[in-house]
């Protein structure tokens, strides 16, 4: 066996799903339309949202963040499994991995961040709502939305840097579909005890403190609600949130039981299953959750379709 970093030469290896060729022929037709579902219901609510002066406001700008972040967080694994399923190969060059461990961390914990800035603007819209335009400011909402963005790469940095001074064998399968962080740590033939409290660390501060701040506004807004001595207020603002809490119950529920769970009794195959539904289902629902339930979104989205068949249908000028 090969000693020393072998970081600049060794293939890891993704396993995937399974091996049977029906199977993978199956998850290929299942799998591929979610993925160009998920792109084109993400890429739909941004285009609406930047085209569509009604729509900008601080809500609708912050789920345009998440509608991009669903994008990237999506695009960081998907592309990849679905090639594996396609062909026999299932090789990944170090490099690739330790990129695909950066992007899919990135827009992991931007979700996170842009979940309890959402959370605090229905805080403010619904327990201060005489003060939210002076509170949720177009320089504020930038500001809390470039935080986000920031801190997210700090922390994703923070996590997959130190993978860099691990050592690997040449070869080392991963049980996985992607390179998932505390996967590749556990194939380490170098110590990770450090490596494996900087992932904990990284999963309370970007997973655990922003949850804490959701519930916490979420307490408040509740609280808010049980106040308004109508039944028609109390609808109307609870629909206001009913759509980010749906998301946030999804996501979650998903995302923080395979990695707390993991550790405990959570099987591979379970922790795949899992990992599709919050790197794929969840992304793919967002764009339905948030537009059944907006009507100005569904408003939006219906003039920008509309906008889009009237220019194909347009006859185009023929030869003088």
């Amino acid at each position: 066996m090969e000693t020393g970093n072998q970081t600049g030469s060794p293939h890891f290896l993704l396993l995937g799903f399974t091996e049977d060729p029906a199977l993978r022929a199956l998850l290929l037709a299942l799998l591929l339309p979610m993925y160009l579902v998920t792109l084109a219901g993400n890429l739909l609510i941004l285009l609406a949202i930047t085209s569509d002066p009604h729509l900008h406001t601080p809500m609708y700008f912050f789920l345009s963040n998440l509608s991009l972040a669903d994008v990237g967080f999506t695009s960081s694994t998907i592309p990849k499994a679905l090639a594996n399923l396609r062909v026999e190969d299932k090789a990944i060059t170090f490099a690739s991995c330790i990129s695909q461990m950066f992007f899919f961390i990135l827009f992991g914990c931007l979700e996170n961040l842009l979940l309890t800035v959402m959370a605090y603007d229905r805080f403010v819209a619904i327990c201060h709502p005489l003060h939210y335009v002076g509170i949720m400011t177009p320089r504020f909402c930038g500001r809390m939305a470039l935080g986000s963005w920031m801190v997210g790469v700090v922390g994703s940095l923070s996590e997959t840097l130190p993978v860099l001074s691990l050592s690997f064998c040449p070869n080392t399968e991963i049980p996985h579909f992607f390179c998932d962080l505390p996967e590749v740590l556990k194939l380490a033939r170098s110590h990770t005890i450090l490596h494996n409290v900087v992932v904990y660390l990284g999963t309370i501060f970007l997973g655990v403190f922003p949850l804490t701040g959701i519930l916490f506004s979420y307490s408040r807004i509740f609280s808010s609600i049980l106040r308004i001595s109508s039944a028609g207020g109390k609808y109307k603002a609870f629909s206001t949130c009913a759509s980010h809490l749906l998301v946030v119950s999804l996501f979650y529920s998903t995302g923080l039981g395979v990695y707390l769970g993991s550790v405990a009794t959570l099987s591979t195959k379970a922790s795949l299953m899992a990992s599709v539904v919050y790197t794929m289902v969840t992304p793919m629902l967002n764009p339905f959750i948030y537009s059944l339930r907006s009507r100005d979104l569904k408003d939006a989205l219906r003039r920008l379709l509309s906008q889009r068949v009237r220019v194909s249908e347009r006859p185009t000028a023929g030869p003088a």
